[in-house]
């Protein structure tokens, strides 16, 4: 469903002569050839899945993230305003995250589900949100809120 988008969108790019974009989707097309071809050694022909092109590009989103607060200590904003670009662009193919607040709500929903009782169970609850919610959530977020609830919960 994802790689279609891609394609067509670099396609679009191209007729469209918009460099940021067309080297955007370059990059993002380009670490997806690499991930396919890693795991069709594994037994996965049709490499990887839908979910982890999400987690893939929400992986990109954090490396800019951490480039721009690098670029701007280094006194190089050119750069920095480089990765925002290059953000606004991959977070097209991903789906609106979730606030603090539905993430919240998630967690504390997974874990009654799964009936966590403390951290110990942090990694089977956070298994559940990355597969119920692949794309949607910041994964650093995520596992801060479930450490916090698990903690007053023990």
């Amino acid at each position: 469903m994802l790689r279609p988008r891609l394609s067509e969108a670099l396609k679009t790019a191209m007729k469209a002569k918009d460099e940021r974009r067309v080297s955007t989707t370059r990059l993002i097309l380009a670490a997806l050839k690499d991930r396919d071809i890693a795991v069709r050694g594994n037994g996965r022909p049709d490499g990887i899945s839908d979910e982890e092109i999400l987690l893939m590009l929400q992986t990109m989103v954090r490396q800019r993230r951490e480039s721009i607060e690098l670029y701007e200590k280094g006194g190089r904003p050119e750069l920095a305003e480089h990765e925002r670009e290059e953000i606004a662009i991959i977070e097209e193919y991903l789906p609106r995250q979730l606030s603090e607040s539905e993430l919240a709500d998630a967690a504390n929903k997974l874990i009654a589900e799964l009936g966590a009782k403390g951290i110990k169970d942090m990694g089977k609850v956070m298994a559940l949100l990355k597969t119920r919610f692949a794309g949607q959530l910041d994964l650093a977020k995520a596992s801060a809120i479930v450490k916090g609830i698990l903690s007053t919960a023990a």
